[in-house]
């Protein structure tokens, strides 16, 4: 074989880059639908068992592409606390990995945080063969019981339909701390919300948020599909006792009108059932060609516009729980360095959007904290 048709094999040439698909005949395996274990992120669950963002039936027909997303299981969280030598997952999802510009590590993958409410610290992802729908894929085996709070978070693109948590025989479970408060920030927006293109779940700009306030984040981002359409808000106000509302959805509107329209409908629907919560209407990140393109340039300015002068009228009839926040700085003076794609962020942008918005979030919820 000539240099010209050699074939680099990473895999075989670094161990640290292979997937040891192993299974641990020793391990006690427990579905989170059981106690202790407290699962977040999906509203509907306790009514339907599903890892399903949305309600499967809701009373307004949804749109076929956000019914579909729904399925996605981004902003998902199994928490609880354990002593237990050993961890692993085993996972049955709806698809294997499939995009070409986000790992699938962050599509289809675990993370594991340890530590209290407030201080996580990462400790790793599953690895697995990204062609396969199943994997099982162990944590940590660290030969002795150490006693730690677990948080795993779910696949940000894909749906799962099983999950088994694999511990020792003998080891002790117990309720993960409780959160500050049992109301949800409740988040609705654009691929970038659901964190496309985090290397990792817990990447994703709301889980970033999650590990400095002490809340349940509700990640209801919906790639390509957060158009503010009316009867998805009428599905996302059932969510009971909110604590926050966060509208980002203006990178999926295609034209200043539609923005000018659809937000003052989008939180007159959610006032009719909370009328006091605070919602936080968020214009979207920079996008890399902006520095280039004038025309969509102006496009951006025209919608952000749109969005401030919707939120001032609230604010002058009376509804000083309306808020704006400008989306263009979230990423800092060098934004394009911080997407895949020229927008959707890397964890880096994920990072700081998280950063930026936690003091104006942290100050909306104050009360609860």
């Amino acid at each position: 074989m000539s240099e010209q048709t050699k074939k680099i094999d990473v895999i075989n040439l670094d161990r640290n880059m292979t997937v040891e698909n192993v299974e641990d005949k020793s391990l006690r395996w427990l579905s989170p639908f059981e106690q202790p274990f407290q699962i977040a992120g999906f509203p509907w669950i306790a009514k339907e068992g599903k890892y399903r963002r949305l309600p499967v039936a809701p009373a307004d027909a949804l749109p076929s592409a956000v019914d579909s997303l729904a399925d996605c299981t981004a902003g998902g969280e199994i928490r609880f606390r354990t002593n237990s030598s050993k961890l692993t997952i085993k996972v049955k999802l709806m698809g294997p990995g499939n995009m070409y510009h986000m790992p699938a590590t962050g599509q289809c993958g675990f993370d594991c945080y340890l530590g209290e409410p407030g201080n996580e610290q990462f400790w790793g992802t599953a690895r697995f063969d990204h062609t396969k729908d199943e994997y099982e894929a162990p944590f940590y085996d660290w030969q002795t019981k150490r006693d730690f709070c677990v948080t795993l978070y779910f696949p940000l693109y894909q749906g799962v339909e099983e999950v088994w948590i694999g511990v020792d025989q003998d080891a002790e479970l117990s309720a993960a701390p409780a959160l500050a408060s049992a109301k949800p920030v409740v988040l609705y927006g654009t691929s970038i919300l659901q964190g496309g293109c985090a290397s990792r779940p817990g990447m994703a700009y709301p889980a970033v948020l999650s590990r400095s306030i002490p809340l349940e984040f509700v990640n209801l981002g919906f790639s390509g599909n957060g158009k503010g359409e009316p009867e998805v808000a009428r599905t996302i106000a059932e969510i009971a006792d909110p604590a926050l509302f966060v509208l980002d959805y203006e990178a999926n509107v295609s034209s200043v009108e539609l923005m000018a329209s659809t937000l003052p409908e989008f939180i007159r629907i959610l006032r009719e059932s909370h009328p006091t919560v605070p919602i936080l209407v968020v214009s979207k990140i920079r996008f890399a060609k902006e520095r280039f393109d004038n025309n969509m340039l102006a496009m951006h300015e025209g919608r952000k516009r749109a969005q401030q002068e919707t939120v001032e009228r609230f604010r002058q009839e009376g509804d000083l729980n309306v808020h704006f926040y400008d989306g263009s700085d979230l990423l800092g003076d060098d934004f394009s360095d911080c997407t895949v794609d020229g927008v959707h962020p890397t964890d880096l942008g994920f990072l700081r959007m998280g950063q930026s918005l936690e003091p104006t979030i942290r100050e909306l919820v104050k009360s609860l904290l």
